[in-house]
């Protein structure tokens, strides 16, 4: 029984296991099957898509080689134009080269006739020489013959005679010249001054040693000269500044040479005029603070010219000296509006020359800034200024410029030169200064007698106020040229004898008259 069971287990056993792998087989055929058909998909669609990247890849390398081949015929084209234009450049300066070889060749066949003539023209020349010796040895002898006149005395009258055409010939030359260069000169001349003074213009205000002081009524002279004069005494101690009261209406006047001090005594007698309160301690207290209050005015006044100026490297000490001028005064006209102008015209005429504008301003500011303490040191202004231009480290260049500005020294550069005329167009246009009928007059006589001083002439005229003189000449005694170099004698002995502003013009009349009467 048990033999049986174990049989029939077997058995059970077998046949699940061959049913088992019966099924295990057909699913693995499956699998297999199903992984075939995948394959052959995936083999499909692999051969499709290498087809496709095949055909893209050949069309992108056909349109690759066709833009390659279009660069290269691009790139061939431009090349070709390039050797189109050498060859043009080549065969041009072929042709330049031919002609300069022909044009060579003729120079050369010129040169070898023009030498032949010269051979030929030497040898007529030579033989003309030998005639002409021959013809002045038979001339001098008939000369001889003729004047009675040995050669020594022949050859002494022709020097005298050729000695004087070769004067007038000089004078004429020289009259040709100066006649051209004074046309050229002056019309460059004119034009820069005009441009530089039509860009410029200002008005002067003429002062003088005095100024006047209005009054509320004639009872403040009394309270001004105070108990026994202690108030007019310790003003005029104080200040330096004399008041003058005499019966002026209403006003009193304060004298003084000293500018700054003169202003400083206004101010504070017309303070204390408003303040009402008059007495020597007052007084003290007013000038002390007027006194501080100019010397701000000064620096101020100093420091903005120099910014109006835009001369921003200017010492500190020079620009206190600038505002001095601010009160300083000379033939009437104010220093520092003076400077200022000079300044202006100086950097105007260095613009129209190509020079340098601000260091011109800056000359033509500081050509008079020795005026500033003249009346303290010795010395002229020129020279006052050099030496203030020289302790304050200023170039030579400017130093050379304000010592020469009124030729006491040589000018060394272009800007010295500028700031003499700058100067002198300031000083000289009309109302600019004044100066006194007696001086006035005495330069118009010294300018007459300098002119009257020269041979031939037999009148004189001093006209436009001095700014020229006439002179009539003797027709028998000066010739033309003769008057010309008389009129440029008469201008020199006027610059070595005498001090005038601006400039003086010589005119020279040479008049030939010749009368008939009709009867």
């Amino acid at each position: 029984m048990l033999i049986y069971t174990i049989l029939i287990l077997t058995g059970s056993a077998i046949v699940g296991l061959a049913l088992g792998f019966l099924i295990y087989k057909q699913k693995i055929n499956a699998i297999y099957k199903e992984a075939k058909k995948q394959s052959e998909t995936i083999k499909q669609d692999a051969l499709k898509n290498a087809e496709v990247l095949k055909k893209e890849t050949a069309v992108k390398a056909k349109e690759d080689w066709f833009d390659r081949k279009k660069e290269l015929d691009k790139e061939i084209t431009s090349r070709k134009k390039k050797l189109r234009g050498l060859e043009n450049q080549y065969n041009q300066r072929i042709d330049n080269l031919e002609n300069r070889l022909s044009k060579i060749a003729s120079r050369e066949q010129s040169i070898n006739d023009r030498e032949t003539n010269i051979a030929h023209l030497k040898i007529n020349l030579q033989k003309k020489e030998v005639s002409l010796k021959d013809l002045i040895e038979q001339e001098t002898i008939k000369l001889h013959e003729i004047a009675q006149l040995n050669k020594e005395e022949a050859i002494k009258k022709l020097f005298e005679k050729y000695e004087n055409e070769a004067k007038l010939d000089a004078a004429n030359l020289r009259k040709e010249i100066i006649d051209k260069s004074k046309s050229e000169a002056e019309e460059k001349a004119t034009r820069i001054l005009a441009t530089a003074i039509q860009r410029y213009s200002v008005e002067h205000v003429a002062e003088s040693c005095i100024s006047v002081v209005p009054l509320p009524s004639d009872e403040m002279k009394g309270r001004i000269i105070g108990r026994e004069g202690r108030n007019i005494r310790t003003f005029e101690n104080l200040t330096g500044i004399e008041i003058i009261v005499d019966d002026t209406p209403e006003a009193v006047v304060l004298s003084g040479f000293h500018p700054i001090r003169r202003e400083i005594a206004r101010r504070s007698l017309e303070f204390l005029i408003q303040d009402g309160r008059i007495h020597p301690g007052r007084i003290e207290e007013v000038i002390a603070k007027m006194r501080d209050k100019i010397d701000k005015i000064i620096i101020e006044t100093g420091k903005q010219t120099c910014l109006d100026l835009s001369l921003l490297d200017i010492p500190k000490s020079i620009q206190k000296l600038i505002g001095t001028l601010k009160f300083r005064t000379s033939y009437g006209q104010n220093v520092l509006q003076h400077s200022i102008e000079t300044s202006w015209i100086c950097g105007m005429l260095a613009a129209e020359l190509g020079l340098d504008q601000s260091l011109a301003r800056k000359i033509g500011l500081l050509h008079d800034i020795g005026k500033a303490v003249d009346f303290e040191t010795e010395g002229s202004h020129p020279e006052i200024g050099a030496q203030i231009a020289k302790r304050n480290g200023l170039s030579d260049l400017i130093i050379n410029a304000i010592e020469a500005h009124h030729e006491d020294v040589e000018a060394k550069s272009a800007y010295a030169i500028l700031v003499q005329a700058a100067d002198a167009i300031s000083g000289s246009r009309p109302g600019a200064r004044r100066e006194t009928l007696e001086t006035y007059m005495k330069r118009l006589e010294e300018l007459e007698n300098i002119a009257n001083s020269f041979d031939g002439v037999y009148n004189c005229y001093a006209i436009q106020a001095g700014r020229e003189i006439r002179l009539m000449v003797k027709h028998q005694q000066i010739n033309d040229a003769q008057a010309e170099m008389l009129a440029s004698d008469v201008a020199k002995k006027i610059e070595e004898n005498l001090q005038y502003p601006g400039q003086i013009k010589v005119t020279v009349i040479r008049e030939f008259r010749k009368t008939a009467q009709a009867k």
